[in-house]
């Protein structure tokens, strides 16, 4: 049996200071997920010149470096950018991810605030995402940053995600236990483990 911890890929929101506040949620996370989980948060860029291209890019390289099949979640914008790199992957469908996490993320054209120039998703992304992951999305209905009904216009938009109601506002609180005991259950320590097509396990 692979010895080696599972690989969590958390990305944060954007925005001055997203990165030490959701730093706060991916250390609850991998406290509450244990040893068998290695739990990384990719420091993505607080502005972005080119649009989004450079967050894009990062998240790619976040994925690539990890160890398949990995689990991937994303806070916020973090989430929205994490299913907008996932649907621009020329091998998205085919890669090994196991879980996709999308918590508290902002749907594009949700309503008036969240529409805007670059904010946007394919019209086919469900389609683009990988054929192997389980889909999660989290949203708290006394959210102050995004309304919770875009939970659940990402759920129309992706029928075969499940949705979780949390509390705690935009940031859980600070508290992923549910987040971390859905990985847990979907993502056993004891999967077994193999390597994607083309790829060597490090």
């Amino acid at each position: 049996m692979d010895a080696r911890p599972i690989d969590v890929v958390f990305l944060h929101g954007a925005g001055e200071g997203a990165f030490e506040a959701d730093s706060l949620l991916a250390d609850d996370l991998a406290r509450r997920l244990g040893p068998g989980y290695a739990v990384t948060v990719p420091r993505l860029p607080v502005d972005d010149d080119s649009g989004d291209s450079g967050w894009l890019r990062m998240i790619g390289e976040a994925i690539d470096a990890a160890h398949p099949p990995v689990v991937l979640v994303g806070h916020s914008a973090g989430g929205y950018l994490l299913l907008k790199a996932l649907a621009a992957r020329a091998s998205a469908a085919d890669e090994p991810v196991a879980l996709v996490a999308v918590i508290a993320a902002p749907y594009p054209g949700g309503d008036p605030d969240w529409t805007f120039d670059g904010f946007e998703l394919p019209d086919d992304f469900a389609e683009r995402l990988p054929a192997s992951a389980g889909l999660l999305l989290y949203a708290s209905e006394d959210d102050e940053i995004v309304p919770f009904a875009h939970r659940d216009l990402y759920a129309t938009a992706l029928p075969g995600a499940v949705t979780r109601t949390t509390t705690g506002g935009h940031q859980l609180g600070a508290d992923l236990s549910l987040v971390a005991a859905d990985i847990r259950a979907r993502v056993p320590r004891n999967r077994p483990r193999h390597p994607s097509p083309g790829r060597t396990l490090r």
